[in-house]
């Protein structure tokens, strides 16, 4: 059994157009050259996505998470963490709120994709009850790593 991790400390809140170079930052140095455009982000605020943010008590933001709902299912776009607050329950946070979401809308079931060769995000999701079900190939580009699919179905209420 492992050690609860303590509640971490930032709240959440909608994430807006204006924070998205904080975002943006972010997603750079995780993911630098496979990393979401302005656009991406953008259209997925403009379609009325879930998307929020995870500030510290100082204002900065330290994690961000989105979601599609299309009913009966869900798609976690992403979770992102900045470095220097990861494996401090961030992640964790974020994704409650989206699975949370998901359920307020009725869904069956959610999905995601993942890096092959993540093994903290996998195992976090595994956490949750994701399961894969399936491979993307050469998904992520231009580094030609392939995608997790994984699928969490909701209890019947």
């Amino acid at each position: 059994m492992r050690d609860p991790v303590a509640a971490p400390v930032v709240t959440l809140e909608r994430l807006r157009w204006f924070d998205l170079d904080e975002v943006l930052d972010i997603e750079d140095d995780l993911f630098g050259v496979e990393r979401w455009t302005p656009a991406m982000f953008w259209n997925e605020l403009a379609n009325g996505h879930h998307y929020v943010a995870a500030r510290e008590p100082g204002g900065a933001i330290v994690g961000y998470a989105g979601i599609a709902v299309v009913k009966p299912e869900a798609w976690v776009n992403n979770i992102a963490v900045r470095r220097d607050r990861q494996r401090a329950g961030v992640g964790r946070l974020l994704l409650d709120d989206l699975l949370a979401h998901a359920r307020s809308r009725g869904v069956t079931h959610t999905l995601l994709e993942v890096a092959a060769d993540n093994g903290p995000a996998q195992a976090m999701y595994e956490q949750y009850g994701f399961q894969t079900v399936g491979v993307r190939r050469g998904y992520y580009q231009p580094s030609n790593t392939d995608a997790l699919v994984m699928r969490r179905d909701e209890p019947s209420s």
